[in-house]
């Protein structure tokens, strides 16, 4: 679940938002009671984006899919917002009261009861105002016959940039094919030339001896010249191997184990969009991401493929009450500190800056090799957001005075030893 600190934060900028439209003469009062959502508020949207991804998306899509509950595309059509602020808060207790609706929807979905969820009517209707406009943006950037449209200037088909580089590579194919049969045909002809001068017999000794001579490959590998430059050779490549495989101790990028249960971040993170937060609970709060519990899996899968083998093995874990012992992929040695809150929460990093595509990873690897070099690096680019927080104005003038470079994690005493060794 979303975290109280972020709860705060997202229903303090809710409101917000709405005080700010009602200081400009737009009246909000109605929202709740079935007025038109407000879909154009970029910032009511994006609240109601966050919200509904830290607590919905687990259990229901945007559009017509199933997952455990139904898909909200067209729920508030189908819908009156009285009743889905009702439901949405506390679905047992419009079921009790006798509404037909809610209980055509318990029953339908096999009595899975919807948790209960302190949300206000603003953060409902900003949530409800997110879903509509998924789905305007969904139908905006659907063709006539059901198609993506092309944005403008954007290839497509065969003349998009993919298929493209598949015709190059046909190209470069079938040249080196044409450059091999012009090699053959030229030795063939050399070969025909000369078997015609030695059967004429009508050369004199010079050009016989120009037609008929042979390269002595012996002068080549007996030279002092060439043995010194192949030994030479053959120690540069082995000193590099070497310090390569020096280089490379430590480093696992790539490092891709066998994990107890066949979890797929592709399937969950990127199909199902469940936001990292909801498993890794601590991801923005802690200095460790935290591994799920089983019970977080149990949320979704009391109900969802409890048949699977791969569930299965969840269930076992919970009945013998032993953790499950997942296989840990992206280890740091214990000579340096990292926070995970420090980036996610303050310097506001994406998890797929240094774990890469994981929502696209069936099986997760180390993306990146988290090397001090690596990590140095990014401190060195990476410009500090030092907007709104009057602890870095005199930084960032000072900077700005000796030098134009960007003020990045760096200036700020990102590369001193102490940072990440102490």
């Amino acid at each position: 679940m979303i975290s109280c600190i972020q709860r705060a934060k997202t229903k303090f900028l809710i409101a917000f938002l709405f005080a700010l439209a009602a200081s400009f003469g737009v009246s909000t009062t109605g929202y709740a009671q079935g007025a038109s959502l407000p879909v154009d508020d970029a910032g009511i949207v994006s609240a109601g984006e966050s919200l509904y991804k830290n607590n919905c998306v687990v259990c229901h899509s945007v559009g017509s899919d199933v997952v455990v509950g139904p898909g909200l595309k067209g729920v508030n059509e189908r819908r009156t917002q009285p009743w889905l602020i009702s439901w949405i808060k506390n679905s047992q207790a419009l079921i009790a009261s006798g509404d037909k609706d809610a209980i055509a929807v318990y029953n339908q979905f096999n009595k899975q009861a919807m948790p209960s969820f302190n949300f206000s009517d603003e953060e409902i209707v900003s949530m409800l105002a997110y879903i509509k406009a998924s789905e305007t943006a969904a139908a905006e950037t659907t063709g006539p016959a059901g198609g993506t449209e092309a944005a403008p200037g954007e290839n497509v088909g065969t003349d998009a940039v993919g298929a493209i580089g598949g015709y190059l590579d046909i190209v470069l194919v079938v040249l080196i094919i044409v450059l091999i049969v012009l090699v053959v045909t030229l030795l063939l002809i050399t070969s025909v030339l000369k078997n015609y001068l030695n059967k004429n017999k009508q050369l004199d000794e010079y050009d016989a001896e120009i037609v008929n001579q042979r390269f002595d490959f012996s002068k080549i590998y007996k030279s002092k010249a060439v043995r010194t430059l192949v030994v030479l050779i053959f120690v540069i490549v082995l000193l590099d191997l070497a310090l390569d495989k020096a280089m490379g101790v430590g480093i696992q990028q790539g490092y891709a184990p066998t994990q107890p249960i066949a979890f797929s971040h592709k399937l969950h993170a990127g199909e199902h969009q469940i936001d990292c937060n909801y498993c890794h609970t601590t991801v923005y709060e802690s200095k460790s991401a935290s591994i799920p519990s089983a019970n977080i899996c149990m949320n979704c899968h009391s109900q969802i493929k409890t048949e699977s083998p791969e569930i299965q093995k969840i269930y076992r874990a919970i009945e013998r009450n032993k953790p499950i012992e997942w296989v840990r992929i992206h280890n740091l040695p214990d000579l340096a500190y990292f926070n995970h809150a420090q980036h996610t929460q303050v310097g506001g990093v994406e998890c797929q800056t240094c774990h890469g595509p994981i929502q696209e990873m069936e099986v997760v690897y180390q993306y990146s090799p988290l090397t001090m070099g690596w990590c140095i690096d990014c401190h060195r680019e990476t410009p500090l957001n030092t907007e709104g927080n009057a602890y870095y104005d005199n930084l960032v003038k000072l900077h700005e005075s000796t030098t134009k470079s960007a003020f990045t994690v760096s200036s700020n005493g990102g590369a001193e030893c102490s940072k990440c060794h102490y």
